[in-house]
């Protein structure tokens, strides 16, 4: 599923330029991965998209392995920065999400993470559950 999580930048995550400081960046990413994440499991078990969902439900967890983010133009205080999340590759035990930042419908970053899947009481890969790929594919 393609989801858009929106925010608006505050003074404290920019630097002296008024332009996000390049950390937040990864930080924004996690936020917006995080919170589609919930979303996407939440509607494909039935609840409230906005409760909390319990991943060990499905003995699933997801840990960043790779992430890299190509800017494109600044974000700035104040700016109501849209960013897209997607899954663009299936693997055994990992996939890739795509996040594109947006201002105004003009893109400003483009990142791509690789997760890997594990097991929460162990960390160790396991293979993503039919119901994340699922959840997470629909359109």
């Amino acid at each position: 599923m393609t989801y858009v999580h929106s925010l608006r930048v505050r003074y404290g995550e920019c630097d002296m330029q008024r332009v996000v400081f390049n950390a937040n960046y990864l930080v924004y990413c996690d936020d917006a991965v995080d919170r589609w994440m919930r979303v996407c499991l939440n509607l494909e078990f039935g609840y409230d998209p906005d409760a909390h969902f319990d991943m060990t439900q499905l003995s699933f967890d997801f840990m960043l392995k790779t992430l890299t983010i190509s800017w494109v133009s600044p974000v700035i205080y104040g700016d109501v920065l849209d960013m897209t999340c997607r899954v663009t590759r299936w693997g055994n035990t990992s996939f890739d999400v795509e996040v594109a930042g947006r201002v105004g419908g003009e893109e400003r970053f483009l990142s791509t993470i690789t997760y890997v899947s594990v097991n929460p009481s162990t960390h160790l890969p396991v293979t993503v559950p039919t119901r994340v790929r699922h959840a997470l594919a629909a359109e």
